[in-house]
């Protein structure tokens, strides 16, 4: 798991899905020395690790440690838990539909920074919640799960991050719920298109 902050996201799935039905959390790597989301994962008894953009030449340099550290530790399927920073190519490929994000927006709308400043800048009456497969751009991966919120009437920034915030911990552990299930997969025709079964069977 990759992490930059605090960790809600994080702790939100070491709440409500770690530990069952095959899912386990094991390791979290952060670019921020000091995050906060680091102590959660340390408390927890999960291995833990910074690199930071200025300990390494490039960020491809980065990116390679982060990947080698998070294969040493068998991780199967990467999650981006308020990760702020994009992903080189390489790594993405080491992991090639096993990384997903989760972005504060109805995607296509309002990709990169700030989505939520975008959303309230541009006037819209509805936004949400997107859990994607990454790609090599900037969240324009294929959507696995949305889910719509209303923006404030008076278009509160705090009211609409707590909704959002909210949303964001229930949806991320369930799509991961539903890829340890083997429930998501791609459709044949379009692999923009993610397919969810009921069962497992695809």
């Amino acid at each position: 798991m990759l992490v930059s902050g605090e960790g809600t996201n994080l702790q939100a799935i070491l709440d409500t899905v770690d530990g069952k039905d095959g899912i386990e959390v094991i390791a979290v790597a952060s670019d921020k020395p000091g995050a906060m989301a680091l102590d959660r994962a340390t408390d927890a008894g999960i291995a833990a690790e910074c690199f930071p953009r200025d300990g390494f030449a490039s960020r491809q340099e980065r990116d390679a440690a982060m990947a080698d550290w998070l294969a040493e530790q068998s991780a199967d399927l990467i999650v981006l838990a308020g990760y702020m920073q994009l992903l080189s190519p390489a790594f993405i490929e080491r992991w090639p539909d096993r990384v997903v994000n989760v972005h504060p927006a109805l995607l296509p709308s309002f990709p990169g920074l700030d989505a939520i400043g975008q959303t309230l800048a541009a006037g819209v009456k509805m936004t949400g919640v997107t859990v994607h497969f990454v790609d090599e751009g900037v969240d324009t991966g294929p959507p696995i799960l949305q889910r719509p919120l209303p923006v404030p009437a008076d278009r509160d920034r705090a009211a609409l991050e707590d909704a959002i915030h909210r949303t964001e911990h229930a949806l991320l552990p369930r799509a991961i719920e539903m890829i340890a299930a083997g429930r998501v997969t791609f459709d044949p025709a379009n692999p923009r298109v993610v397919l969810i079964s009921e069962d497992g069977e695809s």
